[in-house]
């Protein structure tokens, strides 16, 4: 295993997005592949968005300038998903929205996501 050290002399050689996965090759020869779901802002980016990205830090990280994402290479390595809250996600969604950058099917998932929310807090005013 890697230890935090050794992190700092891997690096990000080349990004693969898929529908469910984000692969990444790194300097020392491995490839790590983990679900897009741990991400929720490539999950509900479009193709073209997922696969606009740049490296940053000498490789150290991903930033995808069409999704305000940032990945490092450390976090990939010790399998750490994103730290998002659902709140700041949820608004993050809504702002794709009025823009018209999400899919039917992203709409459907946000209308339900806000209904069960709804039904959460009425639940809880009521108890």
């Amino acid at each position: 295993m890697s230890t935090l050290t050794d992190m700092h002399s891997i690096a990000v050689q080349q990004v693969t997005v898929s529908e469910n996965a984000l692969c990444v090759e790194l300097t020392d020869g491995r490839t790590i592949s983990v679900p897009l779901a741990w991400y929720p802002r490539l999950f509900y980016g479009t193709p073209k968005e997922r696969n606009n990205w740049r490296l940053i830090g000498n490789g150290e990280g991903i930033h995808w300038p069409d999704l305000d994402e940032d990945i490092s290479v450390e976090s990939i390595i010790l399998g750490k998903r994103s730290g998002e809250s659902q709140r700041s996600l949820k608004k993050w969604l809504e702002q794709r929205a009025s823009l018209g950058r999400l899919s039917s099917k992203t709409r459907a998932q946000l209308r339900t996501y806000t209904t069960s929310q709804r039904a959460r807090s009425l639940s809880k005013t009521h108890s």
